[in-house]
């Protein structure tokens, strides 16, 4: 079993793809317990069978439309125009639109890359220093991740109801729960935007600008009311919103915007698609390895094993946020939820851990591994996107990831604040 384990972990160091080894784990693990293994495509099976999951491919799709318009363009000035004036005002306006774009998107490297040839210069120009905007930048493109409708908040959902056990998780119930996290992380690095840009000029506020910038963006603009308006309204499920808001993105910028050619759909169809289908054949193969460990009861015998040595809640989540910002330089986003989640959550469960609260501790610390060093992915995006030396990346990062890790330590022994939107605090 050991020298199973270790040829598996050889195999994925050597770039074998990851739905090939959880699918090989969990065939193994059936064939040991002498389990049909036409158990495995049963399981595969069952994310048929889940109506949320709809929502995956229209969100992804509609924030790569998104991506490949001038949408990001209209977004910046508005929020430029609105808060340009404050001190930090544009480096405030980036963190904003980081935030927002990447909530769509799902993909911190995506808003680096969209955003950064933008908001980077502009930065610049406007008197930042260097590393200042590069570590704006390279910080706030995964921001968005604890808000609506952020993939992996759906996702975590997806996988929680999987599991079957604590108090039922809904996708709703994670939207919320982001919310004040979210913020939280937001008004942390925008004092800390202040205080650095207390010497800078700032721009008169504008009347005639923040009026050009708004009808610019107006098709763009509802766009956050649609789907959390009308999910928390409860006139639309998650996937209605999904659905809709896919259908609004591709009627406002292919028809009426007409930024996005209708020979340039398919392209983007199909790169929105790899990306789906890729979390989708992973989620697939994870359910089957879920559902072997459950048997096996994995988690049950490795919560025992940690009750031994960690007798407290407090020394849990210590161990846990250290664990989780290793793994998130490690491991994308929507793989580690997929492996981690069903072995951690009943494990949080046993020392008292709410579900929804485990989840957004879960997302925060990944959120900020993306840009952990020495290998966080997103370092390695923004010093290939605005060609810089990775150390400079890592000098550059420092004070944020210190500002965010303060953050991620509030939401971690502060469970109201992911809580009392959802009603469980």
């Amino acid at each position: 079993m050991i020298l199973t384990g270790l040829l598996l972990i050889l195999l994925a160091l050597l770039g074998t793809p990851l739905f090939i080894i959880i699918a090989a784990s969990a065939l193994l693990g059936f064939y040991r317990s002498e389990v049909d293994l036409s158990v495995v495509t049963i399981e595969f099976y069952r994310i048929a069978e889940m109506p949320v999951l709809l929502a995956i491919p229209l969100f992804t799709f509609a924030g790569y439309l998104l991506s490949e318009s001038k949408a990001p363009h209209r977004l910046v000035r508005v929020t430029r125009a609105l808060l340009g004036w404050l001190p930090g005002g544009l480096a405030i306006v980036s963190l904003v639109a980081c935030a927002l774009f990447t909530a769509f998107t799902g993909a911190s490297g995506v808003t680096i890359v969209a955003l950064g040839a933008l908001l980077y210069p502009a930065l610049t120009q406007a008197g930042y220093r260097q590393d200042f905007g590069l570590g704006l930048v390279t910080t706030s493109g995964s921001l968005g991740l604890l808000f609506a409708p952020a993939l992996p908040l759906i996702l975590y959902a997806v996988i929680a109801q999987q599991l079957g056990i604590g108090n039922g998780i809904t996708v709703d119930d994670m939207f919320l729960a982001g919310i004040l996290p979210g913020l939280l992380m937001l008004t942390m690095l925008a004092g800390w935007c202040i205080w650095s840009s207390r010497n800078q000029p700032l721009s008169t506020f504008s009347w005639a600008e923040t009026g050009a910038a708004l009808r610019e963006a107006a098709w763009e603009l509802p766009l956050p009311v649609v789907v959390l308006g009308g999910v928390y309204s409860g006139y639309f499920a998650i996937s209605e919103a999904a659905a809709v808001t896919a259908f609004y993105v591709l009627v406002v910028e292919v028809l009426i915007q007409r930024e996005i050619s209708l020979k340039d759909l398919p392209k983007i169809m199909r790169e929105a698609m790899v990306l789906v289908g890729g979390i989708l054949v992973i989620l697939g193969m994870s359910l089957a390895s879920t559902s072997y460990l459950i048997d096996a009861e994995v988690p049950t015998r490795l919560f025992e094993a940690v009750r031994t040595l960690v007798t407290d809640k407090i020394t849990f989540l210590i161990l846990l946020n250290l664990f989780l910002l290793i793994l998130g330089t490690m491991l994308d986003i929507f793989s580690a939820l997929v492996l981690m989640v069903p072995l951690l959550l009943p494990i949080a469960l046993g020392y008292g851990i709410d579900p929804v609260h485990l989840g957004i501790i879960f997302l925060a610390n990944m959120q900020i591994g993306y840009f952990t060093p020495p290998v966080g992915m997103n370092l390695f995006i923004a010093s290939y996107r605005f060609n810089k030396p990775i150390l400079q990346l890592y000098r550059a990062t420092l004070p944020w990831f210190l500002i965010l890790l303060l953050a991620v330590l509030i939401i971690t022994y502060w469970p109201a604040l992911s809580l009392t939107l959802v009603g469980r605090g």
